[in-house]
């Protein structure tokens, strides 16, 4: 394990950094699936049958979640700048091991190989934490937070040319060995209940959803593991254990953001989330409290896309109007969430009539 010394100018304060809670949905479209039960065992989220390919409900390709997502207007709108991009993946905090100065910590599972994590998970990054601690009791080490929009075009996307000073943990900066951003491997790290959430979304067809939807609560541990399964062998994306970051989306939830006091119009936000079931918490808290029994049954239509790509299909030109789209952070275990609208989030518009877990990577 070393330590590197080119992070401490953008760690952020661990308190405080989550800006942006869930917000309450509405439809946008009627595009909607049949009612569903349980899947409790595998997720925790309600209705798990008919969300992981219950009904008619068939696997989507990449273009067809980008045609549900085009401006009904036809407009295409112009590419993202780097700086637009930074700034749009700017409040997402991701957690990494650093020394009491900020630097952060090098692993090497091997003699040919430097590795950094950073987690979307506190919990992950905790338990990592941990079990260098307990390595060796006197490294002076703590859980840091860093502005993912930060370090996405330094580190993440583009870090071939950073310098970086390696040393190892009490040496001074005469014993760093120099190295180029290409000799360090930036590893960012879903939580695993998400990442196994895509698995099952891209696995799942509607035969296994209409058998889990009949088990209902009494669903067996071996029906629920035989999901499991099928979703880490068959997944066609999101294989690996980083680097693959799921982003969920329903395509007809939407925010609505009020004029500001200087005016101007009030806009329509698309959400994505990290936490699949943060968002589809938040879809079921709100349509719980609906008093229309058809709506109560509605059924999100969730899919999922994977962030580098989603970032490089905002370099170019598109017909997504990704400037009105607002990414939503993970909320930690334990932290208040629920419905609450983001920060400049206000209540629904009456559009359609309605408004991290895991432990350590194997090689740490």
């Amino acid at each position: 394990m070393k330590l590197f010394s080119n992070l401490s100018g953008i760690a952020l304060s661990v308190i405080g950094i989550a800006k942006c809670s869930t917000a309450t949905p509405f439809l946008s479209n009627a595009m909607v699936a049949p009612s569903s039960s349980t899947m409790d065992s595998v997720f925790g989220i309600a209705r798990g049958g008919g969300i992981f390919g219950g009904g008619n409900k068939k696997k989507e390709s990449e273009a067809d979640v980008k045609d549900k997502l085009k401006a009904e207007s036809g407009e295409t709108f112009p590419a993202l700048s780097q700086e637009e991009i930074e700034e749009w993946l700017g409040h997402i905090p991701v957690f990494a091991v650093t020394d009491s100065n900020g630097a952060g910590v090098v692993l090497k599972p091997d003699n040919d190989t430097s590795v950094m994590y950073f987690f979307f998970s506190p919990q992950m990054a905790n338990a990592t934490l941990a079990q260098l601690k307990g390595t060796n009791d006197e490294l002076d080490l703590k859980l840091s937070a860093f502005s993912l929009g930060k370090i996405w075009y330094k580190m993440l996307d583009n870090g071939d040319d950073q310098e970086i000073k390696l040393k190892k943990p009490g040496a001074d900066d005469s014993e760093a060995e120099v190295l180029t951003g290409g000799n360090v491997e930036y590893r960012l790290v879903p939580d695993t209940r998400d990442l196994l959430g895509a698995r099952m979304l891209l696995t799942m067809t509607p035969e296994d959803g209409e058998e889990m939807k009949k088990a209902g609560d009494s669903m067996t541990p071996e029906l629920a593991q035989k999901a499991v399964e099928k979703a880490m062998t068959e997944s066609p994306e999101f294989k690996e254990n980083y680097n693959e970051v799921p982003v969920f989306l329903i395509a007809q939830m939407r925010m609505q953001k009020p004029a500001g006091e200087e005016g101007g119009e009030a806009k329509t936000i698309l959400p994505m989330y990290f936490s699949l079931q943060t968002m589809v918490g938040t879809w079921q808290q709100f349509m719980t409290a609906q008093n229309d029994p058809e709506m109560k049954d509605m059924e999100p239509a969730i899919n999922v896309m994977n962030l580098h790509k989603l970032v490089e299909m905002m370099k170019e030109p598109s017909e997504i109007d990704f400037r009105s789209c607002l990414l939503l952070p993970p909320i930690p275990a334990g932290a208040p969430g629920g419905a609450a609208p983001p920060a400049g989030m206000g209540a629904p518009a009456p559009q359609a009539s309605m408004g991290g877990g895991g432990g350590t990577l194997g090689d740490i």
